[in-house]
């Protein structure tokens, strides 16, 4: 055997093959280039020896409960992630959903179960103040502005709520939609301020972009660039591009910024124990 034959044979040997017995996951978005998930969580499966994989799926919202209704008959499939633009659609697709997730109006890793029913939860929340934490930030007692009243926006909110922030604003370009999300977190959470007045950034310790503000060039600003100071800790929800718009505004101004993949990477293991691919007391 030659060494060019060997060294191709030992290739392959080490690549893990995809067979009819491999548990497919997949990724629901729209569009679909600036997800990070299928390369993370396939290099969890591969850590943990586990014959699974992750693909991403493109799928428009007009087609999602019809993918979704397929997805239920593939009897080799475990489960998958939603992102843009469908966390808020899942809510009403799923058959049950975590409490979490009713709280928040969105849904964001569902679990294919045997009989084909599915089971939805919301985990950006815990991602985003995990990644926060790991960079050695405790969110307690902080003033807060919000840029969203999305699906990610408001498992951020609530996961910010539930680590003991003392205020929350909420910025958004719907109005009624910065209200609404407002009401739930006020009920969810009396104790805590929470206001749409969104008149006056300075006075926060953390913004927030946790809309989709900054993911094309041809995007507005999240928020007005000029109301950033030092001060402020700055983190965006956005994967793709890693250094947003609103990032690169605060580190000029010598800000602390948090880019979105830490909070992929803060919940990538909850994923796959929700789904299914990891027993759920696994670190």
């Amino acid at each position: 055997m030659n060494s060019e034959r060997y060294e191709a044979e030992k290739t392959l040997d080490e690549v893990r093959l995809i067979t009819g017995r491999t548990r497919v996951f997949a990724i629901l978005a729209d569009p679909i280039y600036h997800v990070k998930t299928p390369q993370t969580m396939n290099a969890v499966f591969d850590d943990q020896g586990l014959d699974c994989v992750l693909v991403p799926f493109h799928v428009a919202p007009a087609g999602l409960a019809a993918l979704v209704g397929g997805l239920r008959r593939m009897q080799n499939f475990g489960g998958f992630i939603a992102t843009v633009p469908h966390k808020t659609s899942m809510l009403d697709l799923c058959d049950e959903v975590s409490i979490a997730a009713r709280h928040i109006g969105a849904v964001n890793c569902v679990r294919r179960e045997n009989d084909g029913r599915l089971v939805g939860t919301m985990l950006d929340g815990i991602g985003f103040v995990e990644a926060m934490r790991s960079r050695g930030v405790d969110v307690a007692g902080m003033r807060v502005f919000l840029v969203g009243a999305g699906g990610a926006s408001s498992a951020i909110a609530f996961g910010l709520a539930d680590a003991g922030v003392r205020h929350i604003t909420v910025s958004n370009r719907s109005a009624v939609r910065a209200v609404e999300l407002a009401a739930r977190l006020t009920a969810a959470y009396p104790s805590l301020s929470v206001s749409t007045d969104a008149s006056d950034i300075g006075d926060h310790d953390l913004i927030v972009n946790g809309s989709t503000l900054g993911m094309l060039p041809s995007d507005a600003d999240p928020i007005d660039f000029t109301c950033i100071h030092a001060k402020h800790l700055v983190a965006d929800a956005i994967m793709e591009p890693s250094m947003t718009p609103l990032l690169r505004a605060a580190r000029s101004k010598g800000c602390v910024v948090f880019p979105g993949k830490p909070m992929l990477d803060s919940q990538i293991l909850l994923m796959a124990r929700h789904m299914g691919a990891l027993p759920v007391n696994q670190a």
